[in-house]
């Protein structure tokens, strides 16, 4: 129960700071108009409490057996929502980006990620860098390069981290890897103390950033302001000093995501300013840290729950590392192999996402499902509604990769990236980071759950209770 208490002391305490909150936006009279059914929950408090207690997952199908398969209204964050369910309702928010819809970050997010000075920017103007920019250093062909040092470090976090121990917990040495490499691949910091100097308050930032936002201390919400504060003051000192060596060095080429970003101009010619590209590089480093772990983590769940898949996983990539020499590092060639151990991670993000869905503001009045949907409005769609669907999957709950075969699921069914313009522009780069990582830990070890059964939590992502701790059967040489 106490690692609740960050995220339910918000909710119980100070319901005034909430009152606030909610009746200091312009109020409008929808009385009249055919609202989503659905409940606004307690007053002032909403629906928080339920979410927090049941998880995405239960509170959105419950909604959805008792209001509407559909959509449904609640109150959450202190705003009125909308949550849009299934493959049409994906369907629907996912075309109407940038018309009906754009994007929104809840309080406690912005205020943990961004400088003051963006706090009441729209997000448009926040992600200075064009989401083209993001899709071209992300995409396949700029990634290739980076498959090698992706393997040469998890056989260096492997052979430090693991190897010694015959039981290891898989989330937090996930998190460890995910983000070492990150700091590596985005900024070429490479020293264990500089990176541990980022990751702590990083920590303290996802952890609180989906909070209500009540700066009180003892609260998610006040550890996650703390937390960006320190992780910006330090991105900003490794920004600065780059921006001064290349100037030195009169540098043209980006030898990093960091270099990348300082060489980039606008339509005006201008360069980005150090604020800017922080917030770009936060949020890449917030999807390393938390999404990324929690799509190792799943993986790793069910290949040690699941022997029958573990060892067609092992054969797959025993095949490939015949073809290798014992240094020889994986390469782009390599990962086109791994066709089955791809949909059995595919499989583990249908059945445990890292992201629940994502939020929406409503830009203009419209309808859906027969329900209006005022301007001013936020809205979220969630996973959950489509990946546990048996009209989608049938036998939802089994875990079965052929779903993914030949063509795969149907269009807005499978979503653990969203999809539309605001498709996670990271999905390539979190495919090739979980297949290096299979490789390598599956070519090692056999792996057994300590405790069968571990509760999941959720938390920013999915958290097992306890850290999934795994006994390590290392291969006979």
């Amino acid at each position: 129960m106490d690692s609740y208490l960050p995220y339910i002391l918000p909710l119980v305490l100070l319901p005034l700071s909430l009152y606030l909150i909610s009746f200091a936006r312009k109020k409008g009279s929808n009385d009249s108009k055919n609202l989503p059914p659905g409940s606004k929950g307690w007053p002032m408090l909403g629906e928080n409490m339920e979410f927090a207690l049941l998880g995405p997952q239960k509170f959105v199908k419950d909604r959805m057996g008792k209001y509407s398969p559909d959509v449904f209204q609640t109150s959450l964050l202190g705003e009125k929502m909308a949550i849009f369910c299934g493959a049409p309702g994906n369907k629907f928010l996912f075309m109407n980006e940038n018309k009906l819809l754009t994007s929104w970050w809840p309080q406690s997010m912005k205020k943990a990620l961004l400088f003051p000075e963006f706090l009441n920017s729209n997000l448009k103007e926040v992600s200075a860098l064009k989401r083209s920019f993001h899709h071209e250093i992300l995409k396949p062909e700029a990634l290739k390069q980076y498959i090698p040092v992706m393997d040469a470090l998890a056989r260096d976090h492997l052979d430090h981290d693991w190897t010694p121990n015959s039981v290891v917990k898989v989330f937090p040495l996930s998190k460890k890897y995910t983000f070492e490499l990150a700091c590596r691949l985005f900024l070429s910091v490479v020293d264990p103390a500089h990176i541990k100097k980022l990751s702590d308050p990083f920590t303290l930032v996802t952890n609180g950033m989906f909070s209500v936002p009540i700066d009180f201390p003892g609260t998610a919400y006040n550890g996650a302001i703390k937390g960006g504060k320190m992780v910006r003051e330090e991105l900003m000192k490794i920004i600065k000093n780059r921006r001064k060596e290349m100037m030195e060095k009169k540098e043209i080429e980006g030898r990093d995501l960091l270099s990348k970003m300082l060489l980039v101009t606008d339509e005006d010619g201008k360069f980005l300013s150090e604020m800017e590209i922080s917030n770009n590089i936060i949020g890449l480093l917030v999807a390393s840290f938390e999404t990324t772990s929690s799509a190792v983590t799943a993986v790793m769940n069910y290949l040690a729950e699941l022997p029958h898949i573990y060892e067609e996983v092992l054969r797959e990539q025993m095949e490939i590392a015949k073809s290798k020499g014992p240094d020889e590092l994986l390469t782009w060639e390599d990962i086109e192999k791994m066709k089955y151990s791809w949909n059995v991670a595919r499989e583990s993000l249908r059945l445990t996402p890292p992201a629940q869905g994502a939020f929406r503001e409503t830009t203009t009045e419209f309808t859906y499902a027969g329900f209006t949907i005022p301007k001013g409005w936020k809205t979220f769609w969630t996973v959950h509604s489509s990946h546990k669907n048996p009209k989608y999957f049938p036998d939802p709950e089994k875990f079965d990769p052929s779903r993914f075969e030949g063509s795969g699921p149907a269009p807005y069914t499978f979503v653990p990236f969203g999809g539309g313009p605001r498709m996670c522009p990271g999905k390539e780069y979190a495919r090739l980071e979980v297949l290096v990582f299979m490789h390598n830990v599956v070519r090692r070890f056999k792996l057994e759950k300590a405790i069968p059964n571990e509760k999941i939590v959720f938390h920013a992502s999915p958290t097992p209770v306890y850290g999934l701790p795994v006994h390590l059967r290392p291969h006979k040489k």
